[in-house]
């Protein structure tokens, strides 16, 4: 992976994370609200956002770690995604995906790591 499609992929992620947030926080406030899922939106903004920071550094560098960067994209997308879905639909059993976007991460962290 390039660092300009690194930085490309994190700016989009910041885009949408700054966008979910908002849509959340006020065009989705009434149905968050009557499932109580409020946490989980934002638990997933929060996440995607981090990971998005991390990607954003991983592309300011000489050289982009892609293992670590295709991590964080895999659990941004299923770890946040699948707590999305669950926070619209209230289906809760989308809550049993979250763990495998969670592995996602930690196996982005480990290989920055093993390969800084």
């Amino acid at each position: 992976m390039t660092s300009t499609l690194c930085l490309r992929i994190a700016a989009v992620s910041g885009f949408l994370t700054v966008a979910l947030g908002a849509f959340g926080a006020h065009g989705l406030k009434a149905l968050l609200t009557e499932y109580d899922t409020v946490d989980i939106w934002d638990k997933a903004v929060l996440y995607q956002m981090f990971h998005t920071l991390a990607l954003l550094g991983l592309a300011l560098r000489p050289t982009v770690n892609t293992g670590a960067a295709i991590g964080f994209l895999i659990g941004i997308c299923v770890f946040s995604g699948s707590l999305y879905v669950l926070a619209v639909t209230n289906l809760r059993w989308f809550g049993a995906i979250t763990p495998l976007g969670g592995l996602a991460f930690l196996i982005g962290w480990i290989l920055l790591l093993w390969r800084p």
